[in-house]
C-alpha cells in the first residue's frame, strides 16, 4: 500500500510512556484505512527508550521506522531528521507523551482533505500547570506582536504538513529554528483545528523554564528583527532625553549656581542607562551567536542508526 501518511515522533527519555503510546497510536492509524508509517526519532535518550523502539520495530516492521541520533540535539532538530527521512504525502508531528490524543490525527487529515496544506492545532482544556498556561498565553501574545505569525497555540506540536511544505522546510539549513512558524511562512493555505489535551501519561515534561525561554528566543530571533529595531529606537529616545537633561542641568547651573544635592538621582539615571546598555549588548549577542552557529556549518544532527525495512 502506498504511504500516504507519515507520523513523525521525537522521543527523549520516554521509557515509562512508550507502551501506552504504542497501544493507542497503532490502532488509531489502522482505523484510518490508509497506508502509513511511523517514524520515531530517538534524541539521545539515556533510559530504555531506544530498546523499546527497537522492539516495536521488530513487532511492526511494515509501518515502523526508528532513527537513532547519537546525542541530544533538541526536539526541533529531531523532527527535522524525521522530515528528511519520511516518505508520506502528508506528515503529522506528534509528541510521545500522549498529551495530544493520537485519535485526533484524523481531525488534521480531515482538514487537509478540504484543501489546507498546513494544519495547526489548538489544545482544548489544557491539562498543564497554571504557570505554564499563563506563560504560554504571554509568549503567544509577544510572539504575534514581534513576528506577525498568526498561531493561536504555538506550544502544540500536533500539526499536519503537506509534502510541499515539508520539502521547503528541508531546504532550510539554519541551526536553530521553530518548525511550526517556518511552515506557516511557506504554507499557501494554513488553518487551525481544535484537538484534545490530556495529562501526561507518565514521566515529566522535558522542557524546563530555561528551555522554554531559549525556545522562544529561537522563535523571536529566527523570524523577526523587531527586537533590534525596537532597541535602536529606544536608544535614540534615551539619547534625546539624556541630551535634554544635560541642557536642563547646564542651564540650572548657570542660572542658580552649583547644586549640592541630586547626586543619587544622577546615580539612578546612570544605572538605568547602564542597564539598558547591557540589555542591548545581550540582545545583540543573541543574534551574533546565531550567526556564529550558522557560519560554522556544523551538522544539525548526527544519525547513529536507522531501523527500517527497505521498500
Amino acid at each position: 500500500m502506498r504511504t500516504t501518511l507519515s507520523v513523525v515522533i521525537p522521543v527523549y527519555n520516554e521509557e515509562a510512556g512508550l507502551a501506552a503510546l504504542f497501544a493507542r497510536l497503532y490502532p488509531a492509524l489502522d482505523a484510518l484505512g490508509i497506508g502509513y508509517e511511523i517514524v520515531f526519532i530517538d534524541d539521545g535518550s539515556r533510559d530504555r527508550s531506544p530498546a523499546l523502539l527497537a522492539a516495536q520495530f521488530e513487532s511492526r516492521p511494515d509501518v515502523t521506522r526508528v532513527i537513532l541520533l547519537n546525542g541530544n540535539f533538541g526536539q526541533h532538530r529531531a523532527i527535522l531528521a524525521g522530515f528528511e527521512h519520511c516518505r508520506g504525502e502528508r506528515v503529522v508531528t506528534l509528541d510521545a507523551d500522549l498529551q495530544n490524543p493520537p485519535e485526533d490525527i484524523r481531525l488534521l487529515l480531515e482538514a487537509m482533505d478540504q484543501g489546507y496544506d498546513y494544519v495547526g492545532s489548538i489544545r482544548q482544556d489544557r491539562q498543564d500547570s497554571a504557570w505554564r498556561r499563563w506563560a504560554s498565553r504571554a509568549m503567544n501574545h509577544l510572539r504575534h506582536r514581534l513576528t506577525r505569525i498568526a498561531m493561536t497555540d504555538h506550544g502544540s506540536m500536533m500539526r499536519a504538513y503537506s509534502r510541499n511544505v515539508v520539502q521547503l522546510i528541508n531546504q532550510c539549513n539554519e541551526m536553530n529554528t521553530f518548525i511550526p512558524a517556518l511552515a506557516y511562512q511557506f504554507a499557501r493555505n494554513p488553518v487551525e483545528v481544535v484537538v484534545g489535551h490530556e495529562a501526561r501519561h507518565a514521566g515529566e515534561s522535558k522542557y524546563s523554564l530555561y528551555s522554554l525561554i531559549r525556545l522562544n528566543f529561537d522563535l523571536v530571533t529566527g523570524f523577526s528583527l523587531v527586537p533590534l529595531q525596537a532597541f535602536s529606537m529606544l536608544g535614540i529616545v534615551v539619547s534625546l532625553l539624556s541630551g535634554l537633561l544635560f541642557l536642563v542641568l547646564a542651564g540650572r547651573r548657570l542660572v542658580l549656581g552649583p547644586e549640592e544635592g541630586g547626586v543619587f538621582t544622577l546615580f539612578a539615571l546612570l544605572f538605568l542607562l547602564v542597564g539598558l546598555a547591557l540589555f542591548g549588548i545581550g540582545l545583540l549577542g543573541e543574534y551574533i551567536g546565531r550567526i556564529y552557529q550558522e557560519v560554522r556549518a556544523r551538522p544539525r544532527y548526527v544519525i547513529n542508526a536507522i531501523l527500517e525495512r527497505k521498500p
